[in-house]
């Protein structure tokens, strides 16, 4: 963990596979850009789960990008989270100190926050007041040579109750993007 110099804890944890995790994610062209099939896989995640936006999130040493990316369509008001992420500057990139992912990739656990108010240690991350985050829950992308690339994860800006089935399809979901990128890499489309 690292602390600001008030000597209150961030949220950003000590990272240190980042620099592996950057060369493979490189070699599997993944992380630079938007890419379509992630952007359906981050569709179909929010569907499944009820939630209102969906990531596919690869993780270097410096940065966060939201390779798949899901958000209710056509809303464009002040509680639409596209809208405040990019008023914030946040779209497809994100700060490495922001949000939740760092902490699943870092760990390599799924993470549930139902409310992450209801967390000291989550309550103060960036994205609670930015962009009005309010419950999370991932789980991280690990693939055939035990990296831990990203993570996937859904938001709302509300308090969700998640629970066991939440866990569980995030987790298969997790799985089944990692399939889908060992695929990839076998030539497969």
């Amino acid at each position: 963990m690292t602390y600001d110099p008030t000597g209150r804890l961030l949220l950003t944890p000590v990272d240190r596979e980042a620099s592996v995790r950057a060369q493979r994610l490189r070699r599997l062209g993944l992380g630079q850009h938007p890419d379509p099939v992630f952007d359906a896989f981050a569709r179909r995640l929010a569907e499944a789960t009820g939630a209102p936006y969906s990531l596919v999130n690869f993780i270097d040493e410096n940065r966060q990008f939201f390779a798949g990316l899901h958000t209710p369509a056509g809303t464009h008001s002040g509680s639409d989270l596209s809208a405040v992420a990019a008023a914030c500057g946040i779209n497809r990139v994100m700060a490495r100190d922001h949000g939740y992912c760092p902490h699943v990739v870092a760990r390599r656990k799924a993470l549930v926050l139902e409310d992450v108010c209801d967390y000291p240690r989550f309550a103060g991350n960036p994205v609670v007041d930015e962009i009005g985050i309010r419950s999370y829950l991932g789980a991280p992308l690990i693939d055939r040579t035990d990296t831990a690339l990203g993570a996937v994860c859904v938001v709302d800006t509300v308090p969700r109750q998640w629970g066991l089935a939440g866990l569980a399809t995030i987790k298969a979901a997790a799985a089944e993007l990692v399939a889908q990128i060992h695929h990839r890499e076998d030539g497969g489309i």
